[in-house]
């Protein structure tokens, strides 16, 4: 069995106690950052074996943890933090685990782009989960597409980026389009911030921004 287990995205208290029990109950944990992931371990006082997977490593570790898992053993993935296969990695060795057969049990959990859209006040009936927009290559063509989009769409940011990713989509889907931002969710400095993009831009310039962030951007109305 391998289970998908969404682990805090900041507030070590938003963990089920389903996700304690199996971390616990497991023989390994497949963790995206072991030190990291070692603080969470050592707070619910969990002793699993923690072994590394990542995106460096998942295509040459992917058919060993495939045979141990097809031989009976279980073990739990988890990324650094929220949903595993959710802008982290886990799509390979699920896929991998499907097409061998071995069962597979994803947890519900925490994930940042759904607190983000529900508290942003921008139309959550229909949306589009973009994820990380590419840095060079593309990038253009998947603006203007998500420009075009009548629905909701949703978007992960680093910090160092958040202003020039705010002004591409100003310039893409017009200064005056109602969008959210959303960072550090769930800890002490929670920002969610809901304007034109234009005046987000003019918010967060001359900030320094730290955390994960989350832009959430209305569609296009005609």
């Amino acid at each position: 069995m391998l289970y998908l287990v969404p682990t805090p995205i900041g507030n070590l208290e938003d963990i089920t106690l389903r996700a304690i029990r199996v971390l616990k109950e497991v023989q390994i944990i497949l963790a995206e950052d072991t030190r990291t992931s070692k603080k969470l371990m050592n707070h619910y006082e969990i002793e699993t074996p923690l072994r590394s997977y990542h995106a460096h490593n998942e295509h040459k570790i992917l058919d060993q943890i495939v045979d141990q898992l097809a031989a009976g053993q279980d073990f739990a993935l988890i990324t650094d933090a929220g949903s595993p296969a959710i802008s982290d990695p886990g799509f390979l060795l699920v896929r991998a685990c499907v097409e061998a057969g071995i069962k597979i049990e994803a947890l519900p959990g925490a994930t940042a782009f759904v607190p983000a859209l529900t508290a942003s006040g921008i139309p959550s009936d229909k949306f589009y989960f973009e994820g990380f927009l590419p840095h060079k290559k593309g990038r253009q063509t998947r603006l203007i597409y998500l420009s075009q989009l009548p629905t909701t769409f949703i978007l992960y940011e680093s910090p160092h980026r958040l202003v020039k990713a705010l002004t591409q989509l100003a310039e893409f889907c017009g200064a005056d389009r109602k969008a959210c931002v959303c960072r550090e969710i769930t800890k002490l400095h929670e920002e969610i911030k809901t304007d034109s993009l234009s005046d987000l831009i003019l918010h967060f310039k001359d900030k320094k921004i730290k955390g994960e962030i989350v832009i959430v951007v209305s569609g296009l109305t005609n």
